[in-house]
């Protein structure tokens, strides 16, 4: 098998959830050139449940998969010849899903002989600023901020976090979800709500901003918690319906997003001074909300804290992010993941090193 740190060009897949893609970067001297990113969104049947299902989910990764890779080599112009190694998110995420990829990802490696990548998916996130222009040098914090996970982490080095606030109950993306269910707002929540919002009242309805106490006395300053946010939100719309009123879906929506905003801008200006940071990363599908990047750009000029957003065509699940996590880790000199490297829908961001062990965590 090839020497892995030699890797320059690599095609990285992603099925954590209920986004299929394969995209193909190429490593030139430090800087990653993007070749190729090609997505097959699940979002319409998925749609017809609310929610992301499962099983459907996996079916419908390993009926795309196949030509999203016959699609990503024709647009890049290159045979698998020309890859140097071949990656795969194999954590967090659905397990069914996961498999998918890691399967497809693995089995390509093993036919055309290439070093295997087992990516963390958030660590995936993590790199999406690096697709950027002039991203950031360590040290600095990310929000990272999606349907699953609103995590705060202070990036030391490449490979080496600290996660310093996390939600404790609904991921911001999630919260999304379900107030956009609650208003009548189709799935997936956060771009429904954002459009809709443009029309509104951001302070029509006030509303909490959730807190997480400390056992002793006193709250968690970089902690989050939707839950009380959602079912604020459900008994305003409750209270406007037993009066007989149409629902102001405009004002609702804007006034949601607006304190979810300033939710997540606050306490992470907070924890970046706090912790003597001047560089503040914004990662995640959330991130793409426009209210919540003016939000963070404009609050934090007035603390002399610079923000890097990642764009915004790898803030939603793509392979793009896998392929420059797994070409970060080539960087720092790791080898390739086990051949024998399993799933897991659960791993902790501190544990993403375990993915490149001779003797694999699962």
């Amino acid at each position: 098998m090839r020497y892995a740190p030699k890797a320059q060009t690599l095609i990285a897949l992603e099925t954590s959830c209920d986004e299929s893609a394969v995209a193909i970067v190429r490593n030139n001297v430090g800087h990653l050139e993007l070749l190729t990113s090609q997505i097959a969104s699940q979002a319409g049947e998925h749609a017809k449940w609310g929610g992301v299902v499962p099983e459907i989910a996996s079916r419908m990764h390993l009926e795309a998969l196949p030509l999203l890779l016959e699609e990503a080599l024709a647009d890049s112009g290159l045979s698998m010849e020309d890859i140097d190694a071949v990656a795969a998110t194999v954590a967090p995420g659905l397990s069914g899903a996961l498999l998918i990829g890691s399967v497809t990802g693995r089995t390509l490696a093993s036919l055309y002989d290439l070093p295997f990548l087992g990516v963390h998916h958030l660590e995936g996130h993590l790199a999406s600023i690096l697709l950027g222009d002039n991203p950031p040098k360590p040290p600095y914090l990310v929000l990272l901020v999606s349907g699953g996970h609103t995590e705060l982490i202070k990036v030391i080095s490449e490979g080496k976090y600290t996660l310093l606030g996390r939600s404790h109950d609904d991921a911001a993306g999630e919260a999304f979800d379900k107030v956009a269910r609650l208003l009548g707002l189709p799935y997936p929540g956060g771009p429904a709500i954002e459009v809709v919002a443009k029309l509104g009242d951001s302070r029509k309805f006030p509303l909490p901003k959730g807190r997480v106490s400390k056992p002793g006395g006193g709250f968690y300053r970089y902690a989050f918690s939707f839950s009380g946010l959602k079912t604020a939100m459900l008994r305003q719309v409750e209270s406007i319906k037993s009066s007989g009123k149409t629902l102001p879906l405009e004002d609702l929506a804007a006034s949601f997003e607006q304190v979810v905003s300033e939710v997540l801008v606050s306490r992470s200006l907070c924890c970046a001074l706090d912790q003597g940071l001047n560089k503040l990363v914004m990662v995640g599908g959330v991130a793409a909300n426009q209210r919540l990047r003016k939000m963070m750009i404009d609050k934090a000029y007035k603390h002399s804290i610079e923000v890097y957003l990642a764009p915004k065509a790898f803030c939603t699940d793509n392979a793009a992010m896998i392929a420059a996590a797994a070409l970060s880790r080539l960087g720092t000199g790791s080898l390739s993941s086990s051949m024998q490297l399993g799933v897991s829908p659960r791993l902790a961001l501190d544990e993403a090193s375990s993915l490149y062990n001779s003797i694999p965590p699962f």
